[in-house]
């Protein structure tokens, strides 16, 4: 164990179900935790902000979850305590994915977390967004060499990850944003093709510049760019869907009940296929060290956003996830969103 910790801590808990992430949410004072056998507890310095905390307040993707309970997925600080048998230990820095991490303190399993060579917000981006982006390209994607694959949001915190994995395994890689200064950025990670929405029409692009479709979509949206995406497919092309982000803040599903598609996928001998990153984890420690090894070889970047640019200002505190959250729904960002809970 550890010497002397706070007795008390705050973090962050879902109050109700619904999809205003400020409205049902809390920030209370709670006791401080004690790792068990087998546990660390990390004093958080960093924690990411995801669409998916939003699917969580409004229950979407748990039915079975009952408020209260706690926010956040991912965190990045160092080992505060220790139980017995961590072999881990005080002041190691890591980082994990685990609920609750809207917290200044957290205990996690120690097998969960990764140990690293420093607390640099950087490595935070990996645990999910890395992941997500990884895993579902390879074991669901099935991209190959020379396939063409589009990006939807591809300069947000898993976009980007999506566009530097396929442009490593040799695709031709195209990406959606929605600003100039993103299209530079998507240019400076390797992105062939960056599409401004906001300036150029998806649609009349992929048709134009890739008239025998697209092989491997990425889709993170819904909504009419889902459709969009469905009707540019290639022959055995596969449509991904990672997330639905244009509906996750309204009771809107993110998705038209589009009757057109069973023949689209017969038409063109296409699959929709989903990815949950949970239904992976037996993958995480495998990708993990992909990942970080491509970083280091230079080979990858993590680009992450602290709210430098935002009109609220740096996000420093665990009282900014608020602000972080609208900040990411406001498609301002570049890169992965993080918190800094204290310099």
């Amino acid at each position: 164990m550890a010497g002397q910790l706070p007795k008390m801590m705050r973090k962050i808990v879902v109050t109700q179900l619904g999809s205003n992430f400020s409205q049902v949410t809390k920030l209370i004072e709670a006791p401080v935790p004690v790792p068990g056998p087998g546990q660390v507890l990390v004093r958080n310095r960093y924690v990411g902000i995801n669409a998916s905390d939003v699917n969580y307040t409004a229950g979407r993707y748990d039915s079975s979850a009952r408020p209260p309970f706690d926010a956040g997925f991912e965190g990045l600080g160092h080992i505060a305590a220790a139980g017995e048998n961590t072999g881990l230990k005080v002041g190691q820095p890591v980082v994990y994915l685990s609920m609750g991490a809207f917290a200044e303190y957290k205990v996690v399993e120690a097998k969960a977390v990764v140990p690293l060579p420093e607390e640099n917000p950087q490595y935070l981006p990996f645990m999910l967004s890395g992941l997500t982006a990884a895993i579902s390209l390879d074991k669901v994607g099935e991209i190959k060499k020379g396939n063409k694959v589009l990006i939807t949001a591809a300069a947000g915190g898993t976009g980007q990850f999506a566009v530097q994995w396929c442009k490593n395994a040799g695709c031709e890689v195209l990406g959606t944003c929605s600003t100039e200064d993103k299209v530079q950025f998507l240019k400076s990670i390797g992105c062939d093709r960056p599409i401004n929405y906001k300036k150029e029409d998806l649609n009349a692009v992929l048709k134009a510049e890739c008239p025998n479709g697209i092989d491997v979509v990425y889709e993170s949206v819904g909504g009419e760019v889902f459709e969009t995406c469905l009707n540019n497919l290639a022959i055995n092309g596969r449509l991904m869907v990672i997330g639905a982000i244009s509906g996750y803040t309204t009771d809107y599903s993110g998705f038209k009940a589009s009757s057109m598609l069973p023949l689209k996928m017969l038409q063109l001998s296409a699959s929709l296929r989903g990815f949950f990153l949970m239904h992976y984890r037996r993958d995480f420690k495998e990708y993990m060290m992909q990942l970080v090894g491509l970083y280091k070889e230079g080979k990858m970047t993590s680009t992450v956003d602290m709210g430098d640019k935002s009109s609220t200002g740096p996000f420093v505190g665990l009282d900014r996830v608020n602000d972080a959250v609208e900040y990411m729904y406001s498609s301002q960002n570049i890169g992965k969103i993080i918190v800094q809970l204290y310099k």
